[in-house]
């Protein structure tokens, strides 16, 4: 298969499991269930030890892209296994990988767009980058910084707080869009659009 064949693998990063599911760690998983959502797919369990799914996203013609959105159902500092296992059944190029997670450093409801890098203490990044390499993209949803003391495994293992909540729904669009920008128009006008 061409790269130019080779769909986009699109993984949001998250804890599977109910519990989880309002957690600032899982924003990367709100984000590609509504990307689900906009491209008319539901999630199914793949061999991977992953949900899935497959479409197409963008504007017809050209830039219509084949995608595969994915959701690891190992634990957060598991996804690596996952994610590659994904990357060689589709046959996905590195570069047309892109990781969708929360980020402590970036002040919440910021995104930030890059290809590779360091995963600054995030173990799904950790994981990911030990099993792959770091050459891939990255969809960095500002969550900021813990309140006093509090320890940043507790912060980011919580729900988003009520007033963070009014704001949600739309920073998850907002990451979505920027998603479906990096995959259809490239990372440079992806950052130009959406990096705070």
């Amino acid at each position: 298969m061409s790269d130019d064949a080779a769909p986009w693998l699109i993984v949001g990063l998250g804890n599977p499991g109910a519990e989880y599911a309002g957690n600032r760690h899982n924003i990367g998983f709100m984000v590609v269930d509504l990307l689900a959502e906009r491209i008319g797919g539901k999630f199914k369990a793949h061999k991977a030890r992953a949900q899935v799914v497959e479409g197409r996203m963008g504007p017809p013609g050209p830039a219509n892209r084949r995608v595969v959105l994915a959701k690891p159902m190992s634990f957060m500092n598991l996804s690596g296994g996952p994610v590659t296992a994904l990357r060689d059944f589709y046959k996905v190029p590195l570069e047309r990988i892109v990781a969708v997670h929360d980020e402590l450093d970036i002040d919440y409801p910021t995104l930030r767009l890059k290809l590779g890098g360091g995963d600054n203490g995030h173990n799904g990044l950790k994981s990911m980058t030990k099993s792959m390499g770091a050459d891939y993209h990255r969809v960095r949803c500002g969550i900021g910084r813990p309140p006093g003391r509090m320890q940043v495994a507790d912060f980011v293992l919580k729900d988003f707080s009520s007033t963070e909540r009014k704001d949600l729904d739309w920073f998850v669009d907002r990451a979505a869009d920027a998603v479906e920008c990096l995959v259809a128009e490239g990372l440079e006008r992806a950052q130009s659009a959406y990096n705070g």
